[in-house]
């Protein structure tokens, strides 16, 4: 049967933490990536987030250098130009709308470089003090949200975990932006709001993990006879099938969004949102596989009860001339695909024919 079929049939037994030695090579490189990206090149901050003035028309046949010209002839040479839509031209400069006469200078400019009236240019201007605003409530709602979502998981499950995931949504979180800043990607409200939607997703995806390794861990076929790492590694080949599906199901509206958002109906903001979704989903993925979960058990292995257990599987292992993963599958057989019966819940077994149970005697009342 091949991996695939294994995978349709919920029947994989990959080995997690082999993987986990390369995968997190990995995400070491992307967050230094990412970090390098966001000294050097800083993030690209949407006009609502600056504030400022923004000009957008139509210029298909009109080319960066034509309207760095035009710019210059009144003094804006160094504001921002980028074709969005295709032909749609946007310009950013550092304008307040109180500089009526600035702003209408660029708007003319702007129209005899690509044939249209004056009143078909479109402008919106912000100012700064309300751009900083609205960075302060973005960051005070990250850290409500790190705030609320570490006192939930802490109650519902512990601190351990709490930590674990709130290590992989910080990951997501610096190798989106990251991503957005190696690529100069616009950072706008859409985007945000994104950000946040990822960050529900990762955890989502992470505490469906710690849950069913919960449920593993109440199990008498692994308590006591496997190390934490290999009831972690049990539950993940348990639910890969479900991460698949799942984020299969959600990148395929985002792509559909981002293609006929952007190449269809020419909407920006949907492209802003579903870029960040998209990026966000993948690495929302991947972290709750292959972060969240060795992060995890690398602080319960920690934990006296279950570094005794290890140390007591080691020394079985060394006494046989063995592996503890060896002695693993001789105590409790290869990771199942699908989970046991609990140890409080005993399987009951129909009567088989011709062995009906007798009714049991009545008891005779003395006279």
């Amino acid at each position: 049967m091949s991996r695939l079929q294994r995978l349709l049939r919920n029947q994989t037994q990959v080995d997690f933490p082999e993987l986990w030695k390369t995968t997190l090579k990995a995400s070491a490189a992307l967050i230094l990536i990412s970090v390098i990206a966001l000294l050097v090149r800083g993030v690209n901050l949407g006009i609502e987030f600056e504030g400022g003035t923004v000009w957008e028309a139509s210029a298909p046949d009109v080319s960066t250098a034509d309207v760095r010209d035009a710019l210059r002839d009144v003094g804006q040479a160094d504001a921002k130009i980028q074709f969005v839509g295709g032909d749609v031209l946007r310009v950013r400069a550092e304008l307040d709308a109180t500089n009526a006469s600035s702003v209408a200078a660029v708007s003319l400019a702007l129209a005899n470089l690509t044939g249209q009236s004056i009143d078909d240019i479109s402008f919106n201007s912000i100012s700064a003090s309300w751009g900083d605003e609205i960075t302060d409530k973005a960051i005070r709602a990250l850290i409500v949200f790190f705030i609320v979502v570490a006192i939930y998981i802490t109650l519902t499950q512990e601190w351990r975990m709490a930590l674990a995931a709130l290590v992989a949504v910080a990951h997501d979180i610096v190798i989106t932006v990251g991503i957005y800043s190696l690529f100069q990607l616009e950072v706008t409200p859409a985007t945000v709001i994104a950000f946040l939607t990822i960050m529900g997703y990762s955890l989502y995806d992470t505490l469906v993990v710690f849950d069913k390794n919960r449920d593993y861990q109440r199990r008498s076929a692994l308590v006591g006879r496997a190390t934490y790492t290999r009831i972690m590694n049990t539950a993940l080949n348990t639910v890969l099938l479900r991460s698949v599906n799942t984020t299969i199901t959600s990148v395929l509206p985002v792509l559909s969004m981002l293609v006929i958002g952007t190449l269809v109906l020419g909407a920006v903001t949907l492209a802003e949102f579903a870029v960040a979704l998209l990026i966000g989903l993948m690495v929302g993925t991947f972290s709750s596989l292959f972060v969240a979960a060795p992060a995890a058990a690398w602080l319960k292995e920690r934990q006296p009860e279950f570094a005794e257990q290890r140390e007591r599987l080691e020394a079985r292992a060394q006494s046989r001339g063995t592996t503890v993963h060896e002695v693993e599958d001789a105590a409790v057989g290869p990771a199942p695909s699908h989970p046991a019966p609990p140890a409080d819940r005993p399987t009951r077994r129909p009567p088989q024919a011709g062995t009906a149970i007798p009714p049991r005697p009545r008891k005779r009342k003395r006279r």
